[in-house]
């Protein structure tokens, strides 16, 4: 009887046991969301602005600046310097006529920026009169021994001091009016002079056209006075044809 009891007992202990236990169905099923990404608020990289340094075009622009400054160099043979001068012959019923005197050999270099051509620049011209020829070889050994003496003081030498007339632009080909004022020597004597000139960049190539006029008696060589042959003008005319490339 009492083994009966004992039996029943355990098994009421056994089941109330299993009846406390919480069935796995009755668990809550809901859980705590998932932190969200930080990538999944920021824009697309597609969308990004561009940057000031990836935007700049400054290195180009310096370098076309760079590129647009050219030195011209006068070339001897194609360029001249010449002077003109107002003859009357005593001994031929004064007959008037103008002497004309050239020499090719002429050096130079002008700089030309195309970008701002008004700051263009001029150097230092200088020409060998020692080589002037005339129609008359008897004139060009006067020139050369007694009255300018050329063979003594072979070089003439111009130095420019001011442009006018440069432009803020330019077209190919384009003829340019200026005056270039500066000092010229000859036979060691520096007097101020005016050219009037005009000039033309076409291409690779610089030409022009520059004049103006002197007194021989500035630069103490005339006028010039043969007795009862000839006596010149004072004035004289010098004209620079030049041709000038890089």
């Amino acid at each position: 009887m009492q083994k009966i009891i004992l039996f029943v007992l355990t098994a009421a202990l056994l089941l109330a046991a299993c009846g406390s236990q919480p069935s796995p169905a009755a668990q809550p099923t809901t859980a705590e969301p998932k932190p969200v990404e930080a990538t999944s608020t920021n824009p697309p990289a597609a969308t990004e602005e561009p940057t000031a340094a990836s935007a700049t075009t400054a290195p180009v622009a310096t370098e076309a600046l760079g590129a647009a400054i050219v030195t011209y160099k006068i070339v001897p043979g194609e360029s001249t310097l010449q002077y003109e001068v107002g003859e009357t012959f005593l001994n031929d019923n004064n007959r008037f006529a103008v002497a004309v005197g050239v020499t090719p050999q002429v050096d130079g270099e002008i700089t030309i920026d195309r970008a701002a051509p008004q700051n263009s620049m001029l150097g230092t011209i200088t020409a060998d009169i020692s080589q002037f020829e005339s129609d008359s070889g008897r004139r060009d050994n006067a020139i050369r021994d007694r009255f300018i003496e050329t063979a003594r003081y072979p070089t003439v030498t111009f130095v420019p001091t001011q442009i006018e007339g440069l432009p803020e632009t330019y077209q190919d080909g384009q003829e340019i009016p200026l005056k270039i004022s500066g000092d010229l020597t000859i036979r060691e004597v520096t007097k101020p002079v005016t050219f009037d000139a005009v000039v033309r960049l076409e291409g690779d190539q610089l030409s022009g056209q520059a004049i103006t006029t002197i007194l021989m008696s500035d630069f103490e060589f005339g006028p010039i006075s043969i007795g009862g042959m000839l006596n010149t003008e004072d004035q004289a005319k010098v004209t620079l044809n030049f041709v000038a490339r890089p």
